[in-house]
């Protein structure tokens, strides 16, 4: 068969001109979404700006420079404490999600602890004492020191509050305000009420809560089975209320065994 020659048909000519004045599509690549990717300590850019924001949203303040350093990595490492992840100061897209659910609860979106009115008892709860270190009071509640910071001292009422409440297993977890606490739902409680918690932990995960070994106020002692709290120099334990009918002491207890966490901060 011979080839044509000339010029192609009218046409042809036509169609052909057509398609190469059809104006390119180029496609449009969208911007990068916090829990696109796991971020981590030396990244940067506007996904790492979004989870600082995420953080600030949730409670966890943070400069929004879209800079993932040291000051990121540790709210990053509170939030998963917090909500029982694993903490490694990294943010997986699993991660993310979970802190788009906390920033829709907000920094006071948490269930509210009842206050109510000063009555003469609960005036006897808050009261204080020279000093940075609490006691044991003959009724059983403990006695703030002045010299704690104020969240301090608001975690040492809550716990007043629970401090003669029963033993019962789960308690404190399925709803904050229960007829009875577990240790770590115990804990919980009073940590919850000034902020230093944002949700209940169970004693597993309150040995990943905060950061590592003992801190100046607050110290958590936690393993997979128990969890006991020393604040202000007293020790907030629901094995102490087995023998002494509340769950403050002024008795410390062995430690082995036992990981040390503190909030930071505290």
């Amino acid at each position: 068969m011979k080839r044509r020659s000339g010029p192609l048909p009218r046409r042809a000519a036509i169609a052909i001109a057509a398609t190469l004045t059809l104006p390119l599509t180029v496609p449009v690549v969208a911007d990068a979404q916090l829990g696109d990717k796991t971020l981590r300590k030396g990244d940067s850019g506007s996904e790492v700006k979004a989870l600082q924001r995420g953080l600030n949203k949730a409670g966890y303040k943070t400069d929004t420079d879209g800079e993932f350093g040291a000051h990121t990595v540790k709210r990053v490492r509170a939030f998963e404490g917090n909500e029982q992840l694993r903490v490694d100061g990294k943010v997986t897209p699993s991660d993310a999600q979970k802190l788009e659910s906390a920033t829709e609860r907000g920094k006071n979106g948490e269930e509210e602890l009842p206050t109510g009115g000063a009555t003469p008892d609960k005036q006897e709860k808050a009261q204080t004492q020279p000093g940075e270190k609490g006691s044991v009071g003959p009724d059983g509640f403990a006695v703030a020191p002045a010299g704690a910071p104020p969240e301090v001292k608001e975690a040492i009422a809550a716990g007043n509050e629970i401090a003669k409440k029963p033993y019962r297993y789960g308690g404190g977890h399925a709803k904050l305000i229960d007829s009875g606490y577990d240790c770590s739902g115990s804990i919980s409680y009073a940590l919850r009420k000034p902020g230093i918690m944002k949700s209940t932990l169970a004693s597993g995960a309150m040995t990943r809560f905060g950061e590592s070994g003992a801190g100046k106020w607050i110290t958590l002692y936690a393993n997979s089975g128990h969890a006991y709290m020393v604040i202000a120099g007293l020790r907030f334990d629901t094995s102490a209320r087995k023998r002494e009918g509340t769950r403050w002491s002024d008795t410390p207890r062995t430690t082995r065994g036992y990981t040390a966490r503190h909030p930071e901060g505290f």
